[in-house]
């Protein structure tokens, strides 16, 4: 490892270069690539399957904390098993991180999205009302407006990605899905159909004459329009431009019997254009493109990670893009932070400790020591964070980062013991290590917490040897949190971290973790001398108590 007493990484790598902006007026074949999902240019998204169950190694990271914040308010969106598939191949990563980089550096993009989430909100909502209705016309009433509500969504869409120019491969590729998609006789036919069964519906007049209980429903085709003789008699005696009193009936309202025969009455007196609304929900009602409808989801993974991390900016803790590699366990990150504990921490307004670590070849290991409480799970925490986030295309905790594309991510923590089963925590702490000892590669990351803490210090120390043997032996990267000082020299692979104290006051944590050897006796002595209690403390008391006791 190089002298570098502030363990600062190097300057964030930059990713590949983004494919070239697309130039008005080639619109008609505007990208290389068909769109399949903004979330990857994989071809296949139709045949992978979502994961439902949040991954073991969430809870002991915190991760599931971090995307409980991410993703409240959005439930309707299914997000969480977004967040829990990491991606597998680099390109991938720099595909999600354009298109973060797009909506974080793009205000108009930016808008223009938040703009469409809302209005495919108010299209869910009116179809929602039309799956509730009773009534047969209510229900096409409210579906009619879903779809109006619907291609004008997608159309100012199209238009605002041709306007603000966006630079990532998935926006680029969703621009030219829609320029396509919004010229297709799919849409066209859509629109206009919509547009003419809305205005033959615009002109339907009727009358109704209500006598002793009975009502009646005439044509108006052959009446005049008595508003506009009333308003010519009255004319002369205007003051000022006076309120309209029209208002629209909510959809939200159902209709009553009475009222929904009368609509019966009117569809037969008008059979032509009522025709053509039954005929128009039969024919549309699939309406809404797979793609569509897989982007209005999608782009909430990025929305929803964005104000996450306004909230930290607003803090003014620091986060970036990370460099990633699947090849180089050069690993590094400088002032970064548990996102978790950092979330808690602003809502408490107390300040985030950010630390920093580095491993060059050929290190691997990061054995984390020091005193309890000072922030050492913390820091093994935020290390699988920063892995795992970064797996997902995301931005990460901290000014500058590079980080290893791993193919899985393992934790082994203290559990609670179950009392339904029989084996002892010893043994249950054996067979889970050794399982993912078994299951390991040299590209996983393994994070262990304390292990072994219910057996004795030398039957610890023999047993996490053996583990750290073979956590040499796969080459993987590792961070062990642990109260035994020797692993922290296991080998030439290993690096000690250790937690600190304020040295005028030992019982104070820093929380900050620091690359240097470990030594626990340098705590102990601290503590020592803060009570009074080091070797010659000890012996000036003893010798003064003797003397009281000669002297009486």
């Amino acid at each position: 490892m190089p002298t570098n007493p502030a363990n600062r990484p190097a300057p964030e790598p930059r990713l590949q270069s983004n494919p070239p902006a697309i130039t008005p007026g080639n619109e008609t074949n505007p990208d290389a690539s068909a769109f399949h999902s903004i979330l990857t240019e994989c071809q296949d998204v139709d045949g992978q399957s979502e994961i439902q169950e949040a991954p073991g190694f969430f809870s002991d990271l915190n991760l599931d904390q971090i995307v409980g914040t991410i993703t409240a308010g959005r439930e309707q969106y299914d997000l969480k098993p977004l967040f829990y598939t990491p991606l597998k191949t680099v390109e991938a990563v720099h595909y999600r991180q354009d298109v973060f980089r797009d909506l974080s550096g793009n205000f108009r993009l930016l808008e223009l999205v938040r703009s469409f989430a809302e209005r495919m909100r108010e299209m869910r909502t009116l179809l929602a009302i039309s799956e509730k209705r009773y009534y047969k016309r209510q229900k096409q009433a409210a579906f009619l407006d879903a779809v109006e509500t619907y291609c004008n969504t997608v159309t100012v869409l199209k238009e605002g990605l041709l306007s603000t120019g966006p630079a990532s491969r998935g926006f680029q590729a969703l621009r030219g899905f829609l320029v396509r998609y919004t010229g297709s006789e799919e849409f066209t036919s859509l629109k206009k159909e919509t547009e003419r069964v809305r205005a033959e519906l615009a002109k339907v007049r009727y009358s109704l004459h209500i006598h002793q209980g009975r009502v009646t429903v005439n044509r108006t085709d052959t009446e005049g329009d008595y508003s506009e003789e009333v308003l010519r008699t009255f004319e002369k005696f205007r003051q000022t431009d006076p309120r309209s009193h029209r208002f629209k009936v909510p959809l939200s309202i159902e209709m009553n019997h009475i009222e929904a025969r009368i609509l019966d009455l009117v569809s037969a007196l008008h059979s032509e254009a009522f025709a053509r609304l039954d005929a128009y929900c039969d024919r549309y009602r699939n309406y809404c493109h797979q793609l569509i409808a897989r982007f209005d989801r999608e782009v909430q993974f990025y929305i929803a990670y964005l104000e996450q991390l306004e909230q930290l900016k607003k803090a003014a803790l620091p986060f970036c893009f990370p460099g990633v590699s699947s090849h180089s366990k050069e690993v590094q990150a400088l002032d970064t932070y548990d996102v978790a504990l950092a979330n808690q921490l602003i809502h408490a307004r107390k300040d985030v400790v950010k630390n920093s670590f580095c491993l060059n070849e050929p290190e691997r290991t990061l054995v984390v020591s020091g005193p309890n409480q000072g922030g050492k799970t913390t820091f093994a925490r935020t290390f699988g964070q920063l892995h795992y986030l970064a797996a997902l295309g995301c931005p990460v905790a901290g000014i500058s980062t590079k980080l290893f594309l791993f193919d899985r991510l393992f934790t082994h923590f203290e559990k609670e013991e179950d009392i339904q089963n029989l084996r002892g925590k010893l043994e249950d702490e054996l067979i889970r290590i050794n399982e993912i000892l078994e299951n390991a590669t040299a590209n996983s990351i393994l994070i262990t917490n304390e292990s072994f803490l219910s057996t004795t210090m030398n039957d610890a120390l023999f047993l996490s040897r053996e583990v750290m043997k073979r956590i040499a032996a796969l080459d993987m990267l590792c961070v062990t949190v642990t109260f035994l000082d020797e692993l922290a020299s296991f080998n030439e692979t290993t690096v000690s971290m250790v937690s600190t104290v304020n040295p005028t006051d030992p019982q104070q944590r820093t929380f900050k973790v620091i690359r240097r050897p470990a030594d626990g006796l340098a705590y102990a002595a601290a503590i020592a001398e803060k009570y009074h209690l080091t070797y010659e403390a000890v012996k000036t008391r003893v010798g003064a108590r003797e003397s009281e006791v000669n002297e009486s």
